[in-house]
């Protein structure tokens, strides 16, 4: 049986990490080797904006260690990201073309979607686990050092997902420059985190009562290591967990760095990273808690292993999108039935035309997306319905679409029924073209076009219809959709209606 090796780079806000991984066709991927290197750059991006060259080197100089360690292992596939640590910074671009310079390395900037995918991903390695603890009412709870990310599930899919900006270096970064003492600093802590957790819970969970927490981010295993056995736990009630974190609560910043086999430096992290599990777990109530012990990279051998079928995928991430997507329909009070029907024609056109436009199965997904949210800016504004429809999309956080994704989604969204910009992307020119057509086939949200058939006759592509309504609407407005639809793909779309038999 074929043995592969892959190694995943993160250029993380607190850490630079390198994994090195086994993995062989149809087992479980496995970790070999695992190099970290503390490197606070998150510190300079979050106060001053941007990385300094002296850090940008020091940098290098651990990416060129790393290099070395891939040549050791005979390692030629890897993935390097960077997250928000460099990503937010000013000057992002000039430091991944540093370390290309530098190193060689090719580091990619992904969006917070993008990170938070690969770190939902990273739960399959533990699928089991992973699918006791997705069966009730299960929130995801991802504490990193710019950020937090928390994910409602809803029937093993993600059903609504939130960023807030509250990660545990932002937060030390923030508050101490406000805080005269570490007692001050706590008070100021709390009130900070309380805020939002308790907003969240308003808005996304209301009443709901949340069975599981499954705990994810970069220091929370150090608070599941149990002092008599030396292992860590991975699952707990959450009962155990406060009572572990209200005792470390108690210490000051030496103590709690020497009980946990930390770094005072390490430390002033993990203060603020308790206090937000230990907030959420309260605000929110729950019974268990799951600590994988998983990471970025973990995610990211995970997604190189599954993208080239070397291990089996049972987990559909396609749907985890479309149920988030769902949900956002309905915050925005989308006509379902009529989304469903336009949904479903789009579909069927791009089926049909798929040796026309040669658009990719990421692209379909797009356009199931776009049919979905098509008209969710009604409900800011039914006169500027289109610009609000792109605005919302694009301060909607959708775990799995990348940021250019979410842009192409927002724009096919907006021209569904506004002018083109004269440099459109040629993909978002293509999904356009059929939303339109999907769009006008049910113009009085009646669904009067009953049986759609679809078929590619020499230069037509012929729509049969079975209809006990009048359809002069629908005709009538598809004329200006159709003429769109020729120019982009030079097939002409016609309705053909068919009678029933009475």
């Amino acid at each position: 049986m074929a043995v592969s090796r892959f190694a995943a780079i993160n250029a993380g806000s607190y850490e630079l990490m390198l994994k090195i991984y086994e993995i062989s066709a149809g087992k479980k991927v496995r970790i070999l080797d695992n190099v970290r290197y503390v490197m606070e750059l998150g510190r300079e991006t979050y106060t001053e904006k941007k990385v300094s060259f002296e850090t940008i080197e020091k940098m290098c100089d651990i990416l060129e260690k790393f290099t070395k360690v891939l040549e050791e292992y005979q390692v030629t596939d890897y993935v390097a990201v960077a997250t928000s640590g460099i990503r937010e910074a000013e000057n992002a671009e000039i430091i991944v073309d540093r370390i290309k310079v530098r190193t060689g390395l090719n580091v990619r900037l992904i969006s917070n979607s993008e990170q938070r995918l690969y770190t939902y991903k990273a739960l399959a390695m533990y699928p089991e686990e992973y699918e006791a603890f997705s069966k009730g009412n299960t929130a995801i709870l991802d504490v990193g050092a710019g950020s937090i990310q928390i994910s409602m599930m809803d029937k093993k899919n993600i059903a609504s997902t939130q960023n807030i900006k509250i990660g545990s270096m932002r937060i030390r970064e923030l508050l101490l420059n406000l805080s005269e003492n570490m007692k001050h600093f706590d008070t100021l802590l709390d009130e900070l985190i309380n805020n939002d957790l308790q907003t969240f819970k308003r808005m996304f969970i209301k009443d709901k009562a949340i069975d599981n927490i499954i705990a994810t981010g970069e220091q929370i295993t150090l608070f599941t290591k149990n002092k008599n056995t030396g292992d860590f736990d991975r699952l707990m009630t959450t009962e155990d967990f406060m009572g572990r974190y209200k005792q470390l609560n108690t210490k000051s910043q030496d103590e709690l760095a020497k009980e946990l086999q930390v770094t005072s430096e390490q430390a002033t992290i993990l203060i603020p990273c308790a206090r937000i599990y230990g907030r959420f777990i309260e605000v929110v109530g729950c019974k268990n808690l799951w600590v994988p012990g998983t990471d970025i990279c973990d995610g990211v051998a995970m997604d190189y292993a599954m993208s080239r079928k070397k291990i089996m995928d049972k987990h559909n991430f396609d749907e985890d999108i479309l149920n988030e997507v769902r949900g956002i329909s309905k915050r925005y009070k989308g006509n379902t039935v009529h989304i469903q029907f336009v949904r479903s024609l789009a579909v069927q056109i791009f089926d049909v035309t798929k040796k026309i436009h040669g658009l990719s199965k990421r692209e379909r997904l797009i356009l199931e997306l776009a049919a979905m949210l098509h008209d969710c800016g009604k409900y800011i504004s039914i006169h500027n319905a289109a610009e609000c429809s792109y605005n919302i999309i694009m301060a909607t956080e959708i775990i799995g679409l990348s940021h250019r994704e979410r842009e192409m989604l927002a724009q096919v969204v907006k021209y569904n029924t506004t002018l083109m910009e004269p440099e459109t992307d040629l993909t978002v020119i293509k999904l356009t073209a059929i939303l339109r057509v999907a769009n006008a086939l049910d113009r009085s949200h009646k669904q009067k076009m009953q049986d759609c058939r679809f078929e590619l006759k020499d230069s037509e592509l012929v729509i049969s219809t079975k209809s006990k309504e009048d359809i002069a609407l629908e005709k009538g407005l598809f004329v200006d959709k159709a003429e769109f639809f020729e120019e982009v793909y030079g097939i002409k779309p016609v309705i053909r209606q068919k009678k029933f038999n009475v």
